[in-house]
């Protein structure tokens, strides 16, 4: 705790502990601090040490938490309560935008954030590690929150190094403590007559100028290194971090978490609790005649049945799934995604889940169930080389010569919103339709085939919707009215006006096309996203070899672009084969499912790249049709259109494995995806 470089080490008397704080409170700053409330330690706003838990102690372990009464006035010897900082830099309910009247209707105007600044009192190791994390994402990152960044503008760390070790706690094996090394502005450490303070920042420093403190005795400083060396000393190792996140990929059919889920009860208090789960959701909220709006973000957890809804369903209904996503997600895949592990070891989802299940339990017993993994088989020799899309890497940009002027949230700046104006309405079938949007903004015009956009109305859901035609005035979107929000938008007319943001993710990699053969294979709405792509591949026709389409409905009247296709297949440009799950006596074409289609297709398969979009089971019987043809799965591209609700990869509904859909894909080759294409749950 000491060194040569080390910051010279003070000493604050315990009955100075009032003037501290009220030097941390000076220029308005509210102090934040660890209180007793409702039986445990809370996080609320102090202006004495009187309001802190003097004398109070936590005994936590797995299912329980006890506030206990200590013999001794110490005041910061417990372990972590149920609250953390998320609760003051990333609040339960946030509003994001304000929906106000004007003559031409609603408008957006972003809220005001008066957030005074703050010191927060008594921040353990682990968890100044979670502000780091979430620093990263929601602040550094290329789609910064700027609530969160408001919030973190002015906070004042006063740090405290832990001198007991709770029941639950395994900072150790994370790494990120018990002692206090570095993110902080004033660090204490404990002793019965006092407080050994360091300082980590100016900002630090000149908050305790005017107490002109002692400096801390020899004996002082070292019997605080002794009491954050004996919490380590206590604290067991329960599993091994190296190789976590490549052992819990390789578990993702372990029997373990079913009998996981016979215990869980999906109740979310794990993610609650948890200082760096920030997944959210969007909530539309209006007066009763509609004069104003409003769009908050909301805390959201992968435990709810509701994370996965989509249009199509739900893509994690099981407990064994939901519980399976958080763990990986935690200590594996957020590796992939930020850099680092998304456990900082506070063990608060241990203490605070209320049938015990304890998370270095599981994590030992669920990797001892994995597969050694399986060898990769030799690569493609046969035909021309193919740019395989990269997984990205966090912090990472894009290519931009294959993902387009937004590429990958990731690395890339945040798309702003712009109006567009219908401009001619066409109905495709019973319940879609094809809006034509005109609209100046130069990122929409210059999007990719395969990318898509946020749609939004005041007081109605964002949904995702992916571009179905780029023209050089505006774009086409085609909507299937499947819920709310996008009937509210199907039922827009001519004149009407939206607002668009984008174009989001990564869209079909029309490059890969050349020299080759290529097979598109869709069904329903599926076409949508690859209409875009079919007229890029005519635009640039001469490189193509032959172009199949095998496209299929449910019946005749659910087909899109019906005078499209027909002009088409009457050109011959490409061979364009249509079938329909059940049909009427108007119907003279095929009846069947649309595999059946693709083996009649006459193409060189070891020069085919194929292009598919549909309900996840047609795209997993398309793919084991095409890979029996000897298309390897680094020339098979799918689009995974999931609940992409936030377009930036923030709000976690779109998780698929080490992926988030809207900002790493929503195309992707099977190659990339892996197992996790066919992983039931993921």
């Amino acid at each position: 705790m000491t060194g040569a470089a080390d910051p010279p080490a003070y000493f604050l008397p315990r009955a100075e502990l009032d003037r501290f704080i009220a030097a941390l409170a000076a220029g308005g700053r509210e102090v934040i601090g660890p209180t007793v409330a409702d039986g445990t330690v809370v996080l609320s706003q102090v202006a004495s040490a009187a309001q802190l838990p003097v004398g109070a102690g936590l005994d936590n372990a797995p299912g329980r938490s006890r506030l206990v009464r200590r013999a001794d006035e110490r005041i910061f010897d417990q372990p972590v309560g149920p609250m953390s900082w998320k609760n003051f830099t990333f609040p339960p309910r946030v509003t994001q935008v304000a929906w106000q009247p004007t003559d031409d209707g609603l408008r957006p105007v972003p809220p005001r954030r008066p957030v005074p600044p703050r010191a927060f009192l008594g921040v353990r190791a682990c968890e100044i590690a979670a502000l780091r994390i979430h620093d990263r994402v929601l602040r550094d990152g290329p789609t910064p929150d700027g609530d969160y960044a408001a919030r973190r503008a002015d906070n004042l760390i006063v740090a405290v190094e832990c001198a007991v070790a709770g029941g639950t706690c395994f900072c150790s094996t994370m790494g990120t403590g018990p002692e206090v090394t570095d993110g902080y502005d004033l660090a204490l450490s404990e002793l019965d007559d006092g407080f050994v303070v360091r300082t980590g920042s100016p900002a630090g420093t000149a908050a305790v100028a005017g107490l002109a403190l002692a400096p801390a005795a020899a004996d002082q400083v070292a019997a605080a290194r002794a009491a954050v060396g004996a919490v380590r000393a206590a604290m067991d190792v329960p599993f091994k971090t190296d190789g976590l996140a490549e052992r819990l990929t390789a578990a993702a059919e372990s029997p373990r978490w079913a009998e996981i889920a016979e215990r869980c009860l999906a109740c979310a208090n794990c993610t609650l609790v948890c200082p760096t789960c920030f997944c959210n959701s969007a909530t539309q909220r209006s007066d009763l005649d509609g004069g104003s709006a409003s769009t908050e973000r909301n805390w959201d957890s992968c435990f709810t049945l509701d994370f996965a809804r989509v249009a199509g369903g739900n893509f994690r209904t099981r407990p064994a799934d939901r519980y399976r996503q958080w763990l990986t997600h935690k200590f594996g895949t957020w590796w992939d995604q930020f850099g680092s592990s998304g456990c900082v070891g506070c063990g608060r989802c241990i203490t605070w889940c209320p049938v015990g299940i304890d998370v270095r339990e599981e994590l030992v017993k669920v990797t001892a169930t994995a597969p050694p993994a399986a060898p990769s088989g030799p690569p493609e020799e046969s035909a021309p080389p193919l740019t395989i899309i990269p997984g990205p890497a966090a912090g990472d940009e894009m290519p931009g010569a294959l993902f387009g002027a937004q590429g990958s949230a990731f690395g890339q700046r945040p798309a702003h919103a712009s109006a567009a104006r219908v401009v001619d309405k066409r109905r495709e079938t019973a319940d879609s339709v094809t809006l034509r949007l005109a609209t100046g903004d130069p990122d929409l015009l210059a999007g990719r085939p395969g990318q898509f956009v946020m749609a939004a109305l005041p007081a109605v859901a964002a949904p995702p919707i992916s571009v179905s035609r780029f023209r050089p005035d505006g774009i086409e979107l085609t909507i299937r009215a499947a819920g709310p929000a996008t009937a509210k938008i199907c039922a827009l007319e001519r004149g009407d006006s939206l607002s668009l943001r984008g174009p989001f993710g990564r869209g079909w990699p029309v490059e890969a096309a050349d020299r080759r053969d290529v097979m598109i294979i869709t069904g329903g709405i599926g076409l949508a996203p690859l209409r875009p792509l079919i007229d890029n591949l005519i635009a640039r026709r001469e490189r193509i070899g032959v172009i199949h389409l095998a496209y299929g409905a449910r019946t005749p009247h659910d087909r899109l672009y019906v005078d499209e296709l027909d002009a088409l297949a009457a050109t011959g440009i490409i061979e364009v084969a249509q079938t329909v799950d059940r049909a009427g006596p108007e119907w003279l074409g095929r009846v069947g499912v649309v595999t059946q289609v693709i083996d009649r297709a006459l193409c060189s398969c070891e020069r085919t790249v194929a292009f598919v979009c549909g309900p996840e089971r047609m795209m997993h019987a398309t793919a084991q049709v095409l890979r029996e043809r000897g298309i390897s799965d680094d020339h098979i591209f799918v689009t995974m259109e999931r609940h992409m609700e936030c377009g930036a990869g923030l709000c976690g509904h779109c998780q698929l494995g080490r992926f988030f859909v809207c900002r790493d894909g929503p195309v992707f080759s099977l190659a990339e995806l892996g197992p996790a294409f066919q992983t039931e749950g993921l």
